[in-house]
């Protein structure tokens, strides 16, 4: 076979590949539909029983599913990714959820209020709503790393009903910067409980998001109390969204309202438990650390909660490359696997013995034994390192200060992000983020991130010829 015989059969199969999973990834937004059914199904009379449907789909049927179909490790052909991402039904996928969310916010406040539930009841009710805005914590998640401001301003809505407004911004500028360090703080370190990181991820995660939106507005020259102040937007949703719903329905209404959103983002958070528990990114000569690469996340192909959740589990590939989208995730033999789906692995969490049994022998074993170069929390590194101690074995794993130096000391006036392709150029500058136009290359800090990925900083840009 020639080469041009090659070069067309390659084209075929690429002409002919298709995303086996095209129709099953409307379970996503079936889940705000079937928990809205199953509340109108008992106002209607059915048995109160069914308030529960959501959380035993979740809990029970989505974890026994992954187990018994599997995982998934198919990855789409390279060249046939840009019209995958190009594909509108993906995004319609995503946006279909935001509705559904809303309603059911609505419908369930409304029915909370009314004084004719059971306390069991009234829990399951609870549950339904607090886990469709959780999860739709991960719709915004999806919608936030885009780079169009469409898709921008429905991840802060999305985020109104569960109150985590400041995600949006931690998540993209701050998280994904120090993601696998122990200066994030929602990278879970091994030894470290979740019902401990659950409170210092809350913390950490607001004052972060905080100091963040402070920094760019003093760049900008404006108070940080102000109306450009990202955070601020994005709660006053939450406060007019609640403060409406309480005006009609009563003080009890932001009582329910209150204790949903706080366990919805508690969904959150023992996600990201689970994601990068133990994992390090290690620091270059230069002080910096090495850049996020597959291998820094806990991964899983297990196909049920990868289509519940716009295939989140594919973690490793969404950090190493932020704004590609759910439906062209990758999979990588080199990063971490978790056991099962994240369904799973969410009840594990809950239960500290059980998720250190399981989870600490596979940190050591991706650190090969060395647990110098796991992120430990530190009142257990002492015990953790006694308990794992291994002979010392000579590596030839080296890393390099040399990583993503293009770029630092040139006279081009335009610099181009490897990730995303997000140019800079000193005659627009980056007036949202405080550089104004004719801002030189130059005079951005070396610690500047990519405004759009946020996962390359200036070391990484590459010089652009005139």
């Amino acid at each position: 076979m020639n080469a041009m015989d090659l070069t067309a059969d390659a084209t075929t199969r690429v002409e002919s590949w298709k995303d086996g999973k095209r129709w099953a990834w409307l379970l996503s937004p079936a889940m705000p539909a079937a928990a809205l059914i199953s509340v109108l199904a008992v106002m209607a009379g059915a048995p109160g029983g069914l308030l529960w449907t959501l959380p035993f789909l979740f809990y029970v049927l989505a974890p026994l599913s992954d187990w018994l179909i599997g995982e998934d490790r198919v990855n789409a052909p390279e060249s046939a990714v840009p019209g995958l991402e190009a594909d509108s039904y993906y995004r319609n996928i995503v946006f279909l959820y935001i509705p559904a969310q809303y309603l059911l916010t609505i419908v369930g406040a409304w029915y909370a209020v009314q004084g004719t539930l059971a306390a069991w009841e009234l829990i399951g009710l609870m549950l339904t709503v607090g886990m469709i805005n959780g999860v739709g914590i991960n719709t915004a998640h999806e919608l936030g790393h885009k780079t169009n401001t469409l898709e921008r301003w429905l991840a802060k809505i999305t985020l109104a009903p569960v109150a985590y407004g400041h995600f949006f911004i931690e998540h993209n500028k701050g998280h994904h910067k120090n993601v696998a360090t122990p200066e994030d703080p929602a990278s879970s370190k091994m030894g470290e409980t979740f019902w401990s990181f659950l409170p210092r991820s809350v913390v950490g995660s607001l004052k972060s998001a905080w100091d963040i939106e402070a920094d760019r507005l003093r760049r900008l020259g404006k108070p940080v109390i102000s109306v450009e102040n990202e955070n601020l937007q994005a709660w006053s949703m939450t406060v007019v969204m609640f403060g409406a719903l309480s005006l009609w329905l009563g003080p009890w209404a932001l009582v329910f309202l209150v204790v949903q959103a706080v366990f919805g983002f508690s969904l959150l958070e023992v996600v990201n438990y689970l994601e990068h528990y133990g994992l390090c990114r290690q620091k270059l000569a230069d002080g910096r650390y090495e850049r996020c690469q597959p291998r820094h996340s806990w991964n899983s192909n297990h196909v049920v909660t990868n289509l519940l959740l716009y295939q989140l589990q594919r973690h490793s590939d969404h950090h190493a490359n932020p704004t590609r989208r759910y439906q062209s995730l990758r999979h990588f033999e080199d990063s971490p696997q978790l056991p099962s789906g994240y369904a799973a692995m969410i009840l594990v969490a809950y239960f500290p013995t059980l998720w250190f049994k399981l989870m600490d022998p596979k940190v050591v074993a991706h650190h090969g034994g060395d647990l110098s170069k796991a992120n430990i929390h530190p009142s257990k590194r002492e015990a953790l390192m006694k308990r794992w101690a291994a002979p010392v074995i000579e590596t030839v794993e080296t890393v390099s200060a040399a990583e993503g130096t293009t770029g630092i000391v040139d006279d081009a006036t335009r610099h181009q992000c490897p990730n995303c392709s997000y140019i800079y150029d000193d005659a627009a500058g980056c007036p949202h983020e405080g550089y104004a136009a004719g801002t030189p290359w130059a005079a951005l800090p070396r610690s500047w991130q990519c405004p759009e990925c946020a996962v390359r900083e200036k070391p990484d840009f590459v010089a652009l010829k005139p």
